[in-house]
């Protein structure tokens, strides 16, 4: 019994390789690749490799994909000089930024920002036409759609950062660069420009969902493991057919808890967390700049957060200041 106490997938269960059930709506692409079986794969998940399905949301996807990562990286290595050395000892900290504020919502040379724009475009293009692949894929085998939703709230933080919200600013300097540091360092100075986004209140949404969805999904596996030795992780069978691996988990959070959720309500709560941490993340973003420009001062208006003392000049909202002519 205690084999099953460990943090890799210790009995592989393997049948003939297993091209898939027929689905509704193949399309003009077929099923490609032999399968294969892995054991190191096995040790993580199913063991089987293929058979693969792209479509062509599929390859287009990965042709803009694959122009975004091309773009990006060359521009990260023009910036070196060309030098390989270089370029991977300073990689964390190269950057491709977008077009200056001068440039407002126009499209700018090649060298001043065109290349991001570019990069931009060619990114989003892969991302929404991989959802799009998602969501035809899962309608072609009779799923419901709710991973293509899902990602979908990710998709809308990507676009509430580098689209929308530049859009409403009226200026692509307002997005977020292309590297690593560059990246975050725009996440600091956002925050410290607007006023310390930890008073958004949609930014503390943000995070509630965020340690939420990783406490549930976390709770939820270590429940099935913890029944893994009873048959708990064959969830479906258990559904049918109680056994004594769901009768024990039930009991333990009745135990603990004085409450237990069923097979399916676990899967609702973990979805909901999850994806109303970049739903509410990306309100957070777009309401910051375009309807409040400074969140501690809002805080300290709405009785949210106490004012600071005053131990100097006082603290003055930048949209009362006078524009200059």
């Amino acid at each position: 019994m205690n084999d099953y106490q460990n943090i890799f997938t210790r009995v592989q269960v393997r049948g003939p390789a297993y091209a898939g059930v027929p689905a509704d709506r193949e399309g003009a692409f077929v099923r490609q690749g032999k399968p294969f079986f892995s054991y190191w794969a096995g040790k993580f998940g199913d063991a089987q490799i293929g058979p693969f399905y792209l479509g062509w949301a599929g390859v287009a996807s990965l042709a803009f994909g694959f122009a975004w990562f091309e773009i990006v990286g060359l521009n990260l290595w023009a910036s070196v000089n060309w030098d390989p050395i270089q370029f991977v000892r300073q990689l964390p900290w190269l950057g491709l930024e977008p077009p200056g504020p001068e440039w407002g919502l126009s499209i700018p040379p090649m060298a001043e920002g065109g290349w991001w724009l570019l990069a931009g475009f060619c990114m989003t293009a892969s991302v929404l036409l991989w959802w799009v692949r998602m969501y035809t894929r899962a309608r072609a085998l009779g799923m419901g759609t709710h991973v293509a939703w899902a990602f979908a709230a990710a998709i809308w933080l990507m676009l509430v950062l580098g689209f929308i919200r530049p859009l409403l600013m009226g200026s692509w300097s307002e997005a977020v660069p292309f590297g690593i540091f560059p990246h975050l360092d725009w996440t600091a100075a956002f925050s410290i420009r607007y006023g310390n986004l930890f008073y958004n209140p949609f930014h503390c949404l943000s995070i509630v969902f965020l340690y939420g969805s990783t406490l549930l999904f976390a709770m939820h596996a270590a429940t099935i493991l913890a029944v893994s030795r009873f048959g708990g992780e064959r969830e479906l069978e258990q559904i049918v057919d109680r056994g004594t691996a769901t009768e024990r988990a039930a009991l333990f959070w009745r135990w603990t808890m004085g409450f237990n959720a069923t097979m399916e309500s676990i899967h609702r709560w973990a979805w909901w967390f999850a994806v109303l941490c970049p739903l509410t993340g990306g309100i957070g973003i777009l309401l910051t700049g375009t309807a409040v420009d400074n969140w501690y001062l809002w805080a300290v208006e709405h009785g949210v957060a106490p004012a600071y003392p005053h131990t100097g000049p006082a603290i003055v909202d930048p949209a009362t200041l006078p524009t200059g002519g």
